[in-house]
């Protein structure tokens, strides 16, 4: 997952331990500098590839996720080619990350391969550091598509393990046939 002598930040390491210690779900980490939502991959499994679209186990999911953040932001969403060049109009605004371009260390891989959360990249405009009097304007083209994303949260199946005395069982693995990837149950 990370190159061989890759120093990762102490305020990282922090966020890895928090991601380890509650089961969280779905998160988004935002950037700056195109109109796009990434998912993991985002390290091509050919390392000597760079744009090669390298798919987790859960490809269908994270489209979905993708495509609900996407379709609710009225700029990514907008089939207009003058858009930052318009490069992500074609593919509705989504794209696997790798395929984009790969890289190594990202949160988006480490959240899918090491904990239960699945994680897109949100890039929330042209601007990789946009002026702050674009903030204001940035935020509301995000607010309705970073909900309607949390309400992904209620997707899928959810419930409750446990024993035969209805004690919830702690690191439960839990396996979909078909899906080559595990999640495990929380505290």
């Amino acid at each position: 997952f990370l190159s061989p002598g890759f120093q990762v930040a102490p305020e990282t390491k922090a966020v890895m331990k928090w991601l380890r210690s509650i089961p969280f779900v779905l998160s988004a980490s935002l950037h700056g500098g195109e109109l796009v939502v990434t998912y993991p991959y985002d390290y091509s499994r050919h390392p000597m590839e760079e744009k090669m679209f390298s798919p987790t186990p859960d490809e269908k999911v994270f489209k979905m996720l993708a495509k609900a953040y996407a379709d609710a932001h009225p700029v990514i969403s907008d089939r207009s080619e003058l858009r930052c060049g318009g490069n992500f109009v074609k593919r509705g605004g989504i794209i696997n990350g790798a395929e984009w371009y790969s890289f190594t260390g990202g949160m988006a891989d480490f959240n899918y391969l090491h904990t239960n959360c699945f994680e897109i990249t949100v890039e929330v405009g042209c601007e990789k550091f946009p002026l702050e009097e674009e903030l204001f304007t940035i935020w509301h083209e995000n607010k309705g598509a970073l909900l309607n994303y949390m309400e992904m949260v209620h997707r899928g199946i959810k419930g409750i393990v446990s024993d035969k005395f209805g004690n919830p069982i702690k690191n439960a693995r839990i396996s979909v046939r078909g899906i080559q990837h595990d999640v495990t149950t929380g505290n």
